[in-house]
């Protein structure tokens, strides 16, 4: 998927100095996207959904200041697969493609826990021997060459599900396997899109920001001690949620048919940091909590063990829930009475004979009248 007059998949794209913000830039870069991950291609589908940008946006060139953006994504891509498909990874591979963004979708398996032959997972296959080509070759061939590198999901930025207790896999974020040092050869470090699947417009606004930095229009995107964009994952679902007054006040659904805070039944809001209840899912609507949805952590690096069983009371909850109860009753109680108070017209609303607002027009400020009579006096004289 490439936007207008682009060049051929094995074309050396023109990259110029890139780096701090007002120096030339890139002009055209390619997004080489493997979804090859241990994953379920969810953060692709979820991807398309976003409209502040979309991914047609950036791809036909709609959003100023970016460079020329030749994108090859096996869902949206116009080839027809095989080898058409991946000619422009083959070519990067080779030290041929440059600059590119390499976004690695799903989690990255460990090849070296394997006795013997096999592997976890793979994309295409050697020419010279037909053996299939593991997602964790092409991320040695790649991430080393690469302007920047994106882990879109949590199963990429951090394991996910794929990573949780128990499994054979030895599944990791890319961060885990590449360093947590590692940087890119635009100087990034890897960067960190968490959400099972990604909220769409976190992801694209993410990938957004990178592309102004390529162009030399914008700084490197703030990232926090996770990797993940501070300005999105600042803070927690909680502070964003419809629900947060409920547990102020010391107000909890017992059931998921209550609009109260849903805290006792499951939601780990209050601790994890994720952006979703302001921003909503598509097009700003939805948003776990805001349909009725407990938060499970998604976006969270300790996603999913440190918050299961999904349904049961969070550790902590029953401690902090029983501290604002008393406190809750007693706002709840002080805003009942004002709220009663505030309920009422004020008594001059009437269609009585007499004005009752406290109008009088004889009033003025204190000192004018002394004032006028001053000015009064001065007319006489003159």
């Amino acid at each position: 998927m490439t936007g207008d007059n682009a060049t051929d998949d094995t074309t050396v794209s023109g990259e110029q100095p890139a780096g701090a913000e007002g120096q030339p830039g890139i002009k055209e870069i390619d997004i080489l996207w493997i979804s090859e991950g241990m994953s379920c291609d969810g953060d692709t589908v979820s991807m398309t959904a976003s409209d502040q940008p979309s991914i047609e946006d950036l791809v036909l060139g709609l959003v100023p200041g970016l460079p020329k953006v030749n994108l090859h994504n096996k869902v949206l891509s116009p080839t027809l697969g095989g080898e058409e498909f991946l000619a422009p990874f083959r070519a990067a591979a080779r030290g041929d493609l440059s600059p590119f963004i390499l976004v690695i979708e799903g989690s990255v398996p460990n090849q070296n826990v394997i006795e013997g032959d096999g592997y976890w997972t793979s994309f295409g296959n050697d020419p010279e021997t037909g053996e299939p080509l593991t997602l964790n070759w092409w991320i040695d061939q790649l991430a080393p060459r690469a302007w920047a590198v994106v882990a879109a999901g949590t199963c990429a930025a951090y394991g996910g599900i794929h990573a949780m207790a128990g499994n054979p896999t030895g599944c990791m974020g890319l961060a885990d396997y590449l360093g947590w040092d590692y940087t890119s050869r635009g100087d990034l470090p890897v960067v960190n899109v968490p959400g099972c699947p990604i909220q769409p417009e976190n992801f694209m606004e993410t990938l957004t920001w990178v592309l102004q930095h390529a162009a030399g229009s914008a700084p490197a995107p703030p990232l926090d001690h996770m990797l993940r964009p501070q300005w999105l994952f600042g803070r927690t679902v909680h502070e964003g949620c419809d629900r947060a007054a409920y547990y102020e006040q010391g107000d909890f659904a017992m059931d998921y048919s209550s609009p109260k805070c849903q805290v006792k039944v499951g939601c780990w809001g209050p601790v994890v940091n994720c952006n979703v209840p302001k921003r909503g899912w598509m097009s700003g609507v939805g948003g776990c909590p805001n349909v009725g949805g407990i938060c499970i952590g998604c976006t969270m690096p300790g996603f999913p063990d440190a918050f299961m069983p999904f349904m049961d009371e969070p550790a902590g909850g029953a401690v902090s829930s029983m501290l604002v109860k008393p406190y809750g009753a007693l706002v709840r109680r002080l805003r009942g009475i004002t709220n009663m108070a505030v309920n009422r017209e004020p008594r001059w609303h009437h269609n009585g004979p007499a004005l009752t607002t406290g109008y009088d027009p004889t009033w003025r400020p204190h000192g004018t009248r002394d004032r006028s009579k001053k000015r009064a006096r001065r007319s006489e004289l003159t």
